[in-house]
């Protein structure tokens, strides 16, 4: 089978493609084809590391996917071969991510497609649907389980609206009742944002951004997804309503810090949360899953420019060109077809 490697990290020049022997699920475990590999900054980032650095083996990048269940390992009871899937969290603290056209994991991590939902799609969720998911569900008053009606009369505020993990909490938020605001830099984004759904859209680069969001919330915000806690936490602060919660996924390149306005953050009773989806609770991964599944089942994470998330494709032998195209920025989805 062809697989996409690095032994070192470094630059994507690190990646090759090769011809490895096949795979077999053993106990408890799922052979899943890929037909499309999602690629996150998360995976580029892992491959570059912290310069060069000889691996013990050889790493398949590449956390999300969808493809083909083709064989399955005793005890598995959930799926069948023949059955359409996404996975997740494929090269987590393993050797075998999705950049290859066979994979091997763990039976909880591979999840069945529902019908209609495309492989572009499947391979979309994973990271940033889940990254979604856990900003959404952290705030005091939401479940633990996204369902229609859940976020019923709040107000939720996605910055950054037009990138993957915005787009998705986008989606998500409107699947769930909330009424979205989202801030975006140019009117292109804006356009995306609200073809996600989005209610409102903000150009954050305008002056008196504040001034317009807290015209659409007067309330205060409720929940804001954000991906840039440096630059925007005073201005989160002043939008935010009472028990709201500011939940971080990102921040700008090289940033370590924030600087957390503490008085009015008190004043408001305001909850800051950070997250990282690999060190979530496996309960709270679990329940973003059954989410997500659920919400592409209704239809509501669709991909594609006419969604909001423009698509751009490679073929597995330009895996490096792929990461390099979500390192240097590019707009909407980077999705590499495997087979």
């Amino acid at each position: 089978m062809k697989a996409v490697s690095y032994s070192t990290t470094g630059d994507s020049d690190v990646l090759t493609l090769s011809e490895r022997d096949e795979p077999h699920a053993g106990p408890g475990e799922v052979r899943v084809r890929i037909h499309v590999s999602g690629v996150n900054p998360t995976d580029w980032k892992a491959r570059r590391g912290g310069g060069s650095t000889q691996l013990l083996r050889p790493q398949v990048p590449n956390q999300d996917g969808a493809g083909v269940v083709d064989e399955v390992g005793d005890g598995v009871t959930s799926l069948a071969a023949g059955d359409r899937v996404w996975v997740w969290d494929a090269a987590y603290q393993r050797p075998d991510g999705t950049a290859q056209e066979l994979v091997v994991l763990p039976e909880r991590l591979v999840v069945r497609l529902p019908e209609g939902v495309t492989f572009d799609e499947g391979a979309s969720f994973g990271i940033p649907a889940l990254t979604a998911h856990r900003a959404l569900t952290s705030y005091e008053f939401a479940p633990a389980q996204l369902a229609p009606g859940s976020l019923d009369r709040r107000t939720v505020l996605v910055a950054g609206g037009a990138g993957a993990v915005g787009h998705a909490a986008i989606q998500l938020a409107v699947w769930a009742g909330a009424t979205v605001i989202a801030t975006v830099s140019n009117h292109d984004k804006a356009e995306l944002a609200r073809a996600a759904g989005a209610h409102h859209v903000v150009n954050y680069t305008e002056p008196e951004t504040t001034e317009a969001i807290g015209a659409l919330a007067p309330r205060g915000v409720d929940i804001v997804v954000e991906v840039n806690a440096s630059a925007n936490a005073e201005l989160d602060v002043k939008v935010t309503g009472a028990n709201a919660t500011i939940a971080s996924y990102a921040d700008a390149p090289g940033a370590e810090t924030v600087t957390i306005p503490v008085r009015p953050s008190m004043a408001k009773n305001l909850r800051w949360q950070f997250l990282l989806t690999y060190t979530v609770a496996p309960e709270t991964k679990e329940a973003a899953v059954r989410a997500v599944s659920a919400a592409a089942a209704d239809g509501a994470l669709r991909v594609g420019a006419e969604h909001g998330l423009p698509i751009t494709r490679f073929p597995l032998e330009q895996t490096a060109a792929a990461h390099d195209a979500v390192e240097s920025g590019v707009v909407g989805k980077v999705l590499i077809e495997v087979s």
